[in-house]
């Protein structure tokens, strides 16, 4: 099959939804003679950070030498985005190939009276065969949903990593905050270490789980931690230290802004220096050196266009925006804002916007491409409980282009609220530059 029509087979895939479980993986691993298995990995989970500490970790191994792979999801414009090799995507014609390839045993489970796999559940068979064809020594793979029943779960790092937990899918997770932590805690394996910036409660389950697999457990601001030091244009200095790995306190140059990516990248930091206990390829000037060079599109990402100052960020539930707000105010505490937003309607709105928003913010509200979209009449009224000036404007393109020409280059403007939303108007906005997202 060619691109498209890979395309069309993945989305006749959409008929099961979400089914969380391991086992048709596993059959379809078996089958494809557990392509999992012929290079080592790096588990992350968590439920803001995860795929920034991904692509920390994958930046690292790359420039360590490091013949590397990375599985993230979801992606913001093409399904290729989310396999990469030494970071670069699938070739849209490799992505065919390789599902072309891994359908015939597709067929062959569904001939034999087995359950079809789920549509990311091909996406990550997919991933871990190219990986295999392409003879990478690591993966970073980013785990989907959860974590003990993500079909991402079928792996057995050399290190897992858990960012961050809070009540973010938690009707699929167990209902509570503590059912998510139990949820991301398990991707814990027998003897695997962890590295983790959770706290409270979620961080007490890890610890007992960690216990339990007699996993060694490394804990931010416990026994690693970073502090931010200054910021210039998209550069921002912080310094990482560790009791455990001695008295020094190593600076480091990160290359994405953000007050919640220091965290994040001490996370990436300590998991990189438990690896260099593997490979000693991986050192101090590697780590600096990927820090310095690493992007994450739509993770508090400068985009200015024609003079117009622009933050795109994919802040899609309490703690993401708990996140954007906070750098906002640390980065550009004076700048008068334009919002674009878009939200999913079976997220937590109301808190959502009670953390972004300020009394004399504008907005614009769209509508992200999803079936799960909130109707954006209804937005926009939540919306003017916050702020003096509101529009709904369903065309994505249209509302850009009138933010741009309410913002006009005076106030900061910020696309933000669902990462189906960001990756379209992401893309208008490379169109309007002339450039390739």
């Amino acid at each position: 099959m060619n691109y498209q029509e890979s395309l069309a087979y993945l989305e006749s895939l959409n008929i099961f939804g979400i089914k969380l479980g391991l086992e048709r993986i596993q059959k379809l691993l078996a089958r494809l003679e557990l392509p999992q298995e012929r290079y080592r990995t790096i588990h992350v989970t968590g439920t803001n950070g995860k795929g920034s500490v991904s692509a920390m970790l994958a930046g690292i191994l790359r420039h360590s030498g490091i013949h590397t792979g990375f599985y993230s999801s979801p992606h913001l414009v093409s399904y290729t985005e989310r396999i990469r090799v030494d970071g670069q995507a699938i070739s849209e014609q490799e992505f065919a190939d390789c599902l072309s390839s891994i359908k015939v045993y597709i067929d062959q489970m569904v001939a034999d009276g087995e359950e079809c796999p789920t549509q990311f559940e091909v996406l990550t068979a997919l991933a871990f065969f190219y990986f295999a064809i392409k003879h990478v020594e690591y993966a970073v793979i980013e785990v989907g949903l959860g974590g003990l029943l993500d079909s991402t779960n079928v792996i057995v790092p050399e290190i897992s990593v858990i960012t961050n937990v809070t009540l973010e899918h938690a009707d699929r997770c167990g209902g509570t905050l503590e059912g998510v932590a139990h949820h991301k805690a398990g991707i814990i394996k027998d003897d695997v270490p962890v590295v983790t910036a959770a706290k409270g409660i979620a961080l007490d389950i890890i610890r007992q789980q960690a216990e339990e697999k007699n996993a060694d457990l490394f804990v931010a601001d416990e026994d690693f931690s970073a502090g931010f030091i200054s910021y210039e244009g998209n550069f921002q200095r912080l310094e990482f230290s560790s009791g455990l790995l001695g008295a020094l306190r190593e600076p480091y140059t990160l290359h994405l802004l953000g007050k919640h990516q220091i965290e994040n990248a001490s996370v990436a930091i300590m998991a990189a220096k438990l690896i260099h206990n593997l490979d000693s390829r991986i050192t101090n000037k590697t780590i600096d050196d990927a820090l310095t060079l690493v992007s994450w599109p739509a993770r508090f990402e400068r985009a200015d266009y024609a003079g117009q100052k622009i933050i795109i960020d994919g802040a899609h539930n309490p703690a993401g925006m708990t996140a954007l707000r906070e750098s906002l105010d640390l980065y550009y505490p004076a700048e008068e804002r334009v919002l674009l937003l878009g939200i999913l309607r079976d997220k937590d709105i109301d808190t959502m916007l009670d953390i972004l928003l300020r009394p004399h913010d504008t907005v614009i509200v769209t509508v992200p491409h999803s079936d799960r979209a909130s109707d954006p009449q209804l937005l926009a009224a939540k919306v003017a409980a916050h702020v003096q000036h509101v529009e709904a404007l369903a065309d994505n393109a249209e509302a850009m282009d009138r933010a741009l020409e309410l913002a006009n280059g005076e106030k900061m403007l910020v696309m933000a609220g669902s990462l189906y939303l960001v990756g379209e108007l992401r893309r208008l906005l490379w169109d309007k530059k002339g450039g390739d997202a």
